[in-house]
């Protein structure tokens, strides 16, 4: 399994104009497959912060994802507007186990 985890970092008004576009790609990549979760998060204490969360069930699956053109367009879009920061990983998970 792949996870993508991180934050996206733009001014509040620059958000503000990516919020449609942020809705396409969120709900054209829940239909790619090999995608389980796809998920961007608002931070209620820091305006203009976007939390990143993805998991994939493999690489080539993420790979294909970043070629997709709802995920061109979204990328083109936020470069647009100006990313104030941007922290994203991908991490390979050999394993996975429920907290209890």
């Amino acid at each position: 399994m792949i996870v993508v985890s991180g934050t996206i970092r733009f001014s509040p008004a620059a958000l503000e104009t990516l919020r449609e576009k942020a809705r396409v790609v969120l709900t054209e990549t829940a239909k790619e497959a090999g995608c389980i979760v796809y998920s961007f998060g608002e931070d209620f204490l820091e305006p203009g912060l976007v939390r990143v969360y993805e998991e994939w069930e493999s690489r080539a699956h993420l790979d294909a994802h970043v070629k997709s053109p709802h995920t061109v367009d979204w990328n083109r879009s936020a470069d647009a507007v100006g990313y104030l920061a941007r922290d994203i990983n991908v991490l390979e998970i050999g394993s996975v186990t429920p907290l209890d």
